[in-house]
């Protein structure tokens, strides 16, 4: 009697580190598109969201901001991230370039980010994320 070959359900999932590059690039994704919907899938309900200018925004506040339509993102580039699984937890740094319409300016910024996200349950969330200018 043959047998089906059977996976293990390491090869049938993602390993943390793919999941969690998947879920930075979905909320890069999310910012250009500023998608209310997917920010608000993508962070933990405690989220602690810090701009470069030491503005601080819970999750509400931040996915309101994010999708308010004040700033429209032309390009938004996640430069040589690094991601660093620690238990639940993954530390996730990069360089941001970002081109933007804001105010009827057209302005570019780089910064260097620092993102930790948080396995909750099966699912990464987006727990907190800093800024600093370059």
């Amino acid at each position: 009697m043959a047998m089906a070959a059977r996976r293990s359900r390491t090869e049938d999932s993602m390993t943390d580190h793919e999941a969690v590059a998947k879920n930075v690039e979905a909320f890069r994704l999310a910012q250009i598109a500023a998608d209310p919907k997917a920010l608000d899938a993508l962070c933990a309900d405690d989220l602690s969201y810090s701009h470069s200018s030491g503005f601080l925004e819970d999750k509400a506040a931040f996915v309101a901001n994010a999708t308010d339509g004040k700033t429209e993102f032309l390009s938004i580039t996640y430069k040589d991230p690094t991601i660093k699984i620690v238990g639940p937890a993954a530390i996730v740094r990069f360089h941001w370039m970002a081109e933007m319409m804001t105010g009827g300016q057209k302005v570019t910024n780089s910064l260097h980010i620092l993102m930790n996200w948080l396995k909750q349950g099966d699912e990464w969330k987006l727990l907190s994320r800093s800024a600093t200018k370059l």
